[in-house]
């Protein structure tokens, strides 16, 4: 066998070039590689699927359990700054020690079976998971259900926390084919969640052929908004929940999914109701509008889809309530539905900055411009080299009270993160 890399950056270099495909659905390979690894996933587990809201929704299943006093495991993707961000331990990233001999047992493991980047990491991270005692694992879909490589773990308690239209070349073109796959990850015996108050039928029949109990948003669980709280409510009484760091009222439907998933699995994973509440209540997720500046106001958002493009829609239009100027820097991948984005958000937006994503697949800014203009005027819109230079420009324009909105991807985002705040003045 050839050297093996010995740092994390070589390494993730290496794992691109195992597959020519980045994105090839399928468990086949990955759980052949998983049986020679011996996984056992001796942890309760709670796997997480959806359009959006995912990552809210590991992020506090992860503090509920760690409030508890649990030893708790999360995979989540993708990454904002760095790969290890993906996998954490009681809240904390992954050593580049265990990551690396990670991804080199996962390496010996696989023989001659080409796997994709995130088939790699996900079977890196549960061999990782389980080198520690871990109690409870969250674990994140990389890519719709069924097919993804998260799901060759049986969870213990399943949730769909919604289902849209994004990765329709790989998942279907219609809200019911992408609820399909979506609704793989559920098992017969276990908590099975949906927190969309629509599902597809297809979601609804699968549950059912299954013969798994599924709970529903508004339905078996509900939440009721109020100025200063919400109550949450099931079949096992009230919560009062008081305010969240996570911005927008969307994010109650996050809330109401983790409460009662916490709640169904109690008897096996017992946590005080101060715990889910204090843990709720701090919460924060980088890049879900997320202030970075102020005044003005600068907010990082991943808005990357039309359903999560409305979810800020309903912020955006809160702080336009104020009478503001909203400055949008904006760019996306190319495979994404960006008219579908702007057609969403231009009623709100009053200028637009755009520049590429230095990513292989991103949309160059003509193309973004031009995808702009058939909803917005053309004087409001404009082309810079980079995104750098894009946030440089809106910043200069922009008076003390107005709001600059970064989004449309985690690589938008990522990219203004890698920025100082004394860039802003420069350029």
């Amino acid at each position: 066998m050839p050297v093996l890399p010995a740092t994390v950056e070589a390494w993730l270099s290496y794992i691109e070039s195992l597959h020519p495909k980045a994105i090839e659905m399928g468990l086949s390979r990955v759980c052949e590689v998983a049986q020679r690894l011996y996984l056992r996933y001796p942890f309760m587990v709670v796997t997480v699927g959806g359009t959006n809201g995912k990552g809210s929704t590991c992020a506090m299943l992860e503090r509920i359990y760690m409030a508890a006093g649990y030893r708790v495991g999360c995979y989540t993707s993708p990454h904002l700054m760095h790969y290890q961000e993906r996998v954490r331990f009681n809240g904390v990233e992954i050593s580049d020690a265990l990551l690396c001999e990670a991804f080199s047992a996962v390496e010996h493991a696989r023989g001659d079976v080409a796997l994709t980047y995130f088939e790699m990491g996900t079977l890196a991270a549960l061999w990782a998971f389980e080198q520690s005692p871990l109690d409870v694992v969250v674990l994140e879909v990389g890519l719709g259900g069924r097919l993804d490589a998260v799901n060759i773990v049986d969870a213990d308690c399943a949730i769909v926390t919604n289902v849209d239209l994004d990765h329709m070349e790989f998942l279907g073109d219609t809200r019911e084919a992408i609820g399909r796959e979506k609704a793989g990850i559920y098992r017969q015996q276990q908590v099975s969640i949906c927190g969309d108050q629509n599902p597809p039928a297809t979601l609804l029949e699968y549950a059912k052929q299954l013969g798994t109990s599924l709970a529903r948003f508004m339905v078996d669980y509900r939440v009721e908004l109020f100025d200063d709280h919400a109550l949450y409510e099931d079949s096992s009484g009230q919560l009062t929940v008081g305010a969240l760091k996570l911005v927008g009222e969307y994010q109650w439907q996050n809330v109401a999914n983790v409460i009662y998933s916490v709640r169904a699995l109690s008897d096996r994973l017992p946590v005080s109701t101060e715990s889910v509440l204090t843990a709720i209540s701090q919460t924060e997720v980088t890049g879900r509008f997320q202030y970075w500046n102020h005044q003005p106001d600068i907010i990082l958002d991943v808005a990357h889809n039309p359903h999560a493009a409305r979810a800020l829609l309903s912020n955006l239009k809160q702080l336009r309530a104020h009478g503001v100027f909203i400055r949008a820097v904006f760019s996306m991948l190319s495979d994404k539905d960006i008219t579908s984005v702007v057609k969403v958000l231009a009623e709100v937006i009053d200028s637009w900055d755009v520049a590429a994503i230095k990513h292989p697949r991103a949309a160059s800014a003509d193309f973004l411009c031009e995808s702009i203009r058939r909803a917005v005027p053309l004087e409001r819109i404009q082309t810079h080299p980079d995104l750098k230079s894009a946030l440089q420009s809106a910043y200069k324009k922009a008076a003390k009270n107005d709001k600059i909105i970064v989004f449309g991807s985690f690589f938008t985002v990522a990219t203004i993160l890698d920025m100082s705040h004394q860039d802003l003045t420069q350029g």
